[in-house]
């Protein structure tokens, strides 16, 4: 059976191949707990209840119709593009009567995760499948109840958490908007909403708000937006100890759905040399040349030096390939009061004739750059004029002066006898 996904735009989605990631949960000689994960195949499969199974060999998890539509929230992307993952919920034995469940029913909860493949948002649905029997108590899932391989499970959408910036990359002094939304099937949920930071085994509150109390602690979301499900978080400043993991909680008695945005900063470093575009030198001397690459962040860079003819740097086919210069020494990295870095790669250029007319590249490669930075100049090498030439002219230059101290000599004595033959 080809289960490839046939339907290329989302709206459209009846399934999606799906990883179940199920639990094994055993204790071990020393009486801990020891989870096996045990990887399955399962289908999600929108449709009403009864429906036939789309892939009878594996489990299927059938979504019927709610309040809520998970499809809805996945951007209109490609099925081709969606990694699908379940896996079972434990509520640690609360039972919560949902409004939208019979009297008698007890509930089953799964996850859905649906991540874009190039990381644009993550989408978790909590699935609730009617059970007859009530949890089995705290730890629940010490006795999951068995799945078959071919099992039919009928649930329904009753909460979805989304965030359109699971990753960002930020520059100091920026600000940026931290997405997460949410949704529940039924109204007048009792909701609390949190945001936290993360960094280096540190966890700190940065907001709280309860919708029942109407109580907020914390700044950097906008508490009117939350009525819509809008509970992005505003960094209106981005410093070095901004960076972090940050995580939005949407809790509705027994579930809590959160999303973790990681908040990586990145500074591209400034790019100078010591000397301009065109740098002249005597054949035979050298010349200390310094590429500095300053203030930028996280730490590693990379700086190559290159000589190239630049009649041939803008050829794109047939062009030789430029030549990595071997005798680059690197300074020490400078550590800055903003926290980010500093480094020069410099060489000792020994100018000759055969050097003149070529191209001189510092190339600096950074993370928080899409191309490397390069910076240019070409090398003119005049040959040096020889010491026959000095003594030609100083020669010259002598003689002209001992003629003109004769002619000057001449002209005074001719002066000198003009006065004394001159009658009274």
């Amino acid at each position: 059976m080809d289960l490839s996904p046939g339907v290329h735009c989302v709206h459209q989605i009846q399934w999606l191949p799906c990883q179940f990631t199920d639990e094994h949960v055993s204790l071990n000689n020393e009486g801990h707990v020891d989870t096996q994960l045990i990887h399955r195949e399962a289908m999600l499969q929108f449709g009403q209840k009864g429906d036939a199974p789309v892939n009878p060999h594996a489990i299927t998890f059938l979504i019927t119709g709610s309040k809520l539509d998970l499809r809805r929230y996945l951007d209109g992307v490609e099925a081709d593009q969606l990694e699908c993952e379940l896996r079972r919920y434990s509520t640690e034995g609360i039972h919560v009567h949902w409004p939208s469940q019979e009297a008698k029913e007890y509930n089953r909860w799964f996850t859905c995760t649906l991540k874009q493949n190039n990381g644009l948002f993550i989408v978790t649905g909590f699935l609730r499948h009617p059970a007859d029997q009530p949890p089995p108590g705290q730890q629940d899932y010490r006795s999951w109840p068995t799945i078959a391989d071919t099992e039919i499970l009928t649930t329904s959408v009753a909460m979805v958490t989304k965030t359109q910036t699971p990753s960002v990359k930020a520059t100091l002094s920026s600000q940026q908007r931290l997405h997460c939304q949410f949704a529940i099937d039924h109204r007048g949920a009792n909701v609390s909403v949190e945001w936290h930071r993360q960094h280096r085994g540190e966890r700190t509150k940065l907001f709280s708000h309860n919708s029942r109390t109407r109580q907020s602690q914390g700044s950097g979301v906008g508490v009117k937006a939350l009525a819509g499900g809008d509970a992005f978080y505003t960094l209106p400043f981005t410093k070095m100890n901004s960076e972090g993991t940050y995580i939005c909680s949407v809790s509705v008695n027994p579930l809590l759905g959160s999303q973790d945005i990681i908040l990586q900063i990145e500074e591209p470093p400034r790019v100078s040399l010591n000397v301009g575009p065109v740098l002249s030198l005597l054949d035979g001397t050298d010349h200390k040349v310094v590429c500095e690459a300053e203030n930028y962040y996280p730490l590693d860079v990379e700086i190559n030096w290159y000589e190239q003819d630049p009649a041939v740097s803008g050829q794109r086919v047939g062009a030789p390939l430029p030549k990595m210069l071997q005798n680059i020494l690197l300074s020490s990295h400078k550590h800055n009061q903003d926290m980010t870095y500093s480094v020069s790669a410099f060489f000792y250029l020994q100018a000759s004739l055969r050097a003149s007319g070529k191209q001189f590249t510092c190339s600096v490669s950074h993370k928080s750059l899409r191309v490397p930075i390069k910076k240019s100049f070409i090398l003119n090498v005049e040959e040096p004029t020889s010491w026959m030439f000095y003594l030609i002219v100083f020669f010259i230059l002598s003689l002209l002066l001992i003629v003109l101290a004769v002619m000057v000599s001449a002209l005074h004595s001719a002066t000198k006898k003009s006065k004394q033959n001159k009658p009274y």
